[in-house]
């Protein structure tokens, strides 16, 4: 069946305004981190969650806010601390003396966007509390199943694991993030602009209301309609599994590599690439959409071995080597 580009293209081009103004007034407080920005409206666009790591101070929760507030959407913050409990995120059952029944006290999980907050302050029990909410949108409490709402998303940040007083997650928990976003420090002329812009005690931080939970549902439909040819899809298999077998496309990294990438990245990567597609403001996916999307689609997905470790190479090392060396459509 054909596919009209053409028309594609056309939608693509009416919705550029929306995504432009998105961007637009997320810059209004927010210096610099285009990539982050970026990501986190791919992952809206993709009805999925997103786990970012840095260091502190560098403008991830307040990202994560401003978005909220532009998209007119419920937002819960859940500050992970070791002594959380799960029943703290997503709900319990609180027992009245009165009428001698359980009444159901929903958890602040009930809510559109979900800013889990230094996720890898809490132990693994409430790491896990998260886990049927994001794949499922539901949460069990006591022997009944709610539905969350619709958009749900979870937007995770965390510190880097070598700073004290953190978990790891988990890799079950980690693979049901569809990215994963490394912050970095801004470049000495964004500094600037920061300390002009937030020095103060009463910093601008307002931002309007762009588009409503309704208009959210219409981008996601259109970014799954984005135009992908099946040159590009062999090749988002090839990515994915050069990851598994890299023997099969000459690569020299197999002692590097412990477990592949799972079936979520090759999923994941072709939605993240349309998505890219989307914020560009086009309405097919090139392969440097797929490489663009990659390195944050897969970085948590390809576990490294003891023996790549101990020669200081990361996956991150072993994606790039692998983009580098897989034919390109």
């Amino acid at each position: 069946m054909a596919v009209d580009v053409k028309g594609i293209n056309e939608k693509v081009e009416k919705e550029s305004g929306v995504i432009a103004r998105i961007r637009g007034e997320v810059h209004r407080v927010i210096v610099g981190q285009e990539a982050l920005v970026d990501r986190l409206l791919m992952a809206l666009l993709c009805n999925n969650h997103v786990l970012i790591e840095g260091v502190p101070g560098l403008a991830k929760t307040l990202s994560v806010t401003t978005l909220a507030r532009l998209l007119q959407a419920t937002f819960q913050r859940i500050q992970f601390t070791p002594d959380l409990l799960p029943a703290d995120v997503v709900g319990t059952l609180i027992y009245s003396p009165k009428t001698g029944e359980f009444t159901v006290k929903r958890g602040p999980i009930f809510a559109n966007i979900i800013l889990a907050d230094e996720i890898n302050r809490a132990p693994a029990k409430v790491q896990s509390a998260l886990l049927e909410a994001m794949q499922e949108r539901q949460v069990t409490i006591g022997d009944e199943t709610f539905r969350l709402d619709d958009p749900f998303m979870v937007m995770a940040t965390q510190n880097p694991i070598e700073q004290e007083g953190t978990y790891p997650l988990p890799e079950a928990q980690v693979d049901r993030f569809m990215l994963k976003l490394k912050v970095s420090y801004p470049a000495k002329a964004q500094e600037r602009q920061i300390l002009d812009k937030m020095a103060t005690t009463r910093p601008t931080l307002a931002v309007e209301p762009v588009i409503a939970p309704a208009d959210t549902v219409r981008l996601r439909a259109l970014s799954d309609e984005i135009f992908m040819d099946d040159k590009i899809k062999d090749y988002i298999v090839d990515l994915v599994n050069a990851t598994r077998e890299p023997g099969a496309y000459k690569l020299d990294v197999a002692s590097l590599i412990r477990y592949g990438a799972s079936p979520r990245a090759t999923i994941y990567l072709t939605m993240a690439s349309k998505a890219n597609a989307l914020i560009e403001g086009r309405g097919y996916v090139t392969p440097q959409d797929v490489k663009s999307v990659a390195m944050d689609v897969m970085r948590h997905r390809v576990i490294v071995t003891y023996e790549a470790e101990a020669e200081e190479k990361t996956s991150e090392d072993v994606i790039a080597k692998i983009l580098e060396t897989v034919e390109v459509p």
